[in-house]
């Protein structure tokens, strides 16, 4: 047993939001909490002195690019200082299963193969899995790592999977092959199905599909999880799109990475609630985003799907002319503010420089650089980018206190210089969002960071310190929690969590990792009353008297 003395606890009936120090007693589960008295004797049990460090539940990253990252420790450790202990992957309709593996006939579409490259600057490599099922992905991480990871079944693999990189609506076999799919990866542990509908080929997925897979979703009560087909100006129709689905089909609404203007964003997530549709998102604390250079710089025309087909035409002198015609000009405003993240290969040295500067450097234009770039690691260039001005620090704020927010940080750990969201959101939440600006109370930030996401995904037994779940346990120094993360230096660890507990095993001990690794797939409970959010319960979360979506 583990008992963890003279902690506080989030408690919103307190002045300072806090409660009077308790002590907690830990088996794999939370046993009992109870008012601190003196300090416990020592009788093989291990007691950990939180000195009025405040306990969390383990944080849940609701959405993060780790699917191979969080094999490697670095990655674990940056997770863990900032609270991190569970996070749910096979985002954005991109990754490594189900696929066929080495039982693929040759003929087949080899989706394993297409997502890894594909994402290889967004999701990396991972170190043992080659191809196969939903539970074989997931059994990689059965104790090989100090995190717990809960995985989406990605539509677009999927779609390869079925038709390849066609660019076209799938015909009723194919989408019947699509929905058996999801159907064995939900039985496998998946909890739930991600769109990309920005990235090709699921943008050429039409209603009719994401209907049957949406329905799918809604009888088995998992969520949709969706990189909406737009953001920023086209927000209001990517919205109305997932809207008519929900509406549609019934099934629980979960947007990625929701950015832009906050009340009119706000304002979709309400109206929906009040039709009485499922719908929560997830945001992250940053105003600049992250992604392959592809999505960044090219047409939906050509076949970015398809990498070494896009290469080609890249070196065509008659695609050059009509992207130098057609599409480039439209984008000058976009080059200054891309700066290069994750450039394999002989210009590794771009790294971290702003397109324009690499423009420079090989006397080029910036959208003959982004070519050079994209065709010299075959499409697998990552960057960083800075949002348009319709995104600010007020509607950052105004959208996390929105009651139907959880966070995410849309970490991507590829690269030589990575957004530093994947070493610092969580403790930037923390530090500027409840100590500096007053956005969350700490309860609110139980809420936003561990708890919502634990109802939304189906992960009963997390979420809370009651006797009885899982004790994922967080100490967090009120004081000294902050990311020191930055643009110039993304790698460095946050500050003021030093001692992490997951399922009542310590992993970071005094800011270092331990040699346990009790991480484990998540996989959802059965469907029910308590593991479906409902619109009730996110329109019912309020975050004290700050709660509302104005900007």
């Amino acid at each position: 047993m583990t008992i963890i003395h003279g902690a506080r606890l989030p408690d919103a009936a307190a002045a300072d939001g806090l409660s009077a120090p308790v002590d907690l007693y830990l088996s794999d589960r939370v046993l009992s909490v109870t008012p601190s008295g003196a300090r416990p004797a020592s009788t093989g049990e291990v007691v950990i002195d939180a000195d009025e460090r405040v306990a969390f539940p383990g944080f849940i990253d609701s959405h993060v690019h780790g699917e191979a990252a969080v094999l490697d420790p670095a990655v674990q450790h940056a997770m863990l200082r900032q609270g991190v202990t569970s996070i749910v992957v096979g985002q954005d309709g991109v990754s490594y299963a189900p696929s066929a593996g080495s039982s693929r006939a040759a003929s087949a579409p080899d989706a394993f193969a297409w997502a890894s490259g594909y994402f290889s600057a967004i999701n990396g490599e991972h170190p043992t899995f080659r191809g196969g099922s939903v539970a074989e992905l997931l059994a990689t991480y059965e104790a090989t790592t100090r995190i717990n990871v809960a995985y989406l079944v990605p539509h677009g693999t999927l779609r390869f999977g079925a038709l390849g990189d066609a660019a076209r609506a799938a015909t009723p076999e194919e989408v019947a092959v699509m929905a058996a799919a999801l159907e064995r990866g939900l039985d496998e542990g998946a909890c739930g199905m991600s769109t990309g509908l920005e990235y090709a080929p699921a943008s050429s997925a039409g209603r009719a599909e994401l209907l049957a897979l949406t329905s799918v979703l809604a009888g088995r009560g998992r969520p949709h999880v969706s990189h909406m087909r737009g953001y920023e100006d086209k927000a209001g129709s990517a919205m109305a799109e997932l809207m008519d689905l929900a509406r549609s089909t019934g099934v629980a609404t979960h947007v990625s990475h929701y950015h832009g203007p906050a009340a009119e964003l706000a304002g979709y997530v309400d109206s929906a609630h009040a039709e009485g549709l499922d719908v929560s998102f997830d945001s992250y604390p940053y105003l600049r985003g992250c992604s392959i250079l592809s999505m960044v710089a090219l047409p939906t025309w050509l076949p970015i799907a398809d990498p070494a087909r896009t290469v080609a035409l890249l070196r065509d002198e008659a695609v050059l002319a009509r992207l130098r015609t057609e599409h480039f000009p439209a984008l000058t405003d976009l080059w200054a503010r891309v700066t290069m993240a994750a450039v394999p290969g002989e210009h590794a040295w771009t790294d971290g420089m702003h397109l324009p500067d690499v423009a420079a450097r090989l006397g080029l234009s910036p959208a003959d650089t982004a070519v050079e770039l994209l065709v010299s690691t075959g499409l697998r260039a990552g960057c960083v980018f800075a949002q348009p001005p319709t995104n600010s620090p007020d509607s950052v704020r105004a959208l996390l206190r929105h009651g139907a927010h959880m966070g995410g940080s849309d970490a991507i750990y590829a690269g030589g210089r990575p957004h530093p969201r994947g070493w610092g959101a969580f403790a930037r939440f923390l530090a500027e969002h409840v100590r500096e600006l007053g956005d969350w109370s700490w309860t609110d930030a139980q809420e936003h960071l561990s708890t919502a996401a634990a109802r939304r995904f189906g992960f009963t037994d997390r979420g809370t310190l009651a006797p009885g779940r899982v004790a994922d346990v967080v100490l967090v120094d009120p004081v000294r929690v902050r990311d020191e993360a930055t643009y110039e230096d993304p790698r460095q660890l946050a500050s003021g969590i030093d001692d992490v507990l997951v399922a009542g095993v310590p992993v970071l001990v005094g800011g270092e990792l331990t040699d346990r690794t009790p991480g484990r797939p998540l996989r959802p409970a059965p469907v029910g009353a308590s593991s479906r959010a409902g619109t009730a319960a996110w329109s019912g979360v309020q975050s004290g008297a700050r709660s509302g979506a104005q900007s």
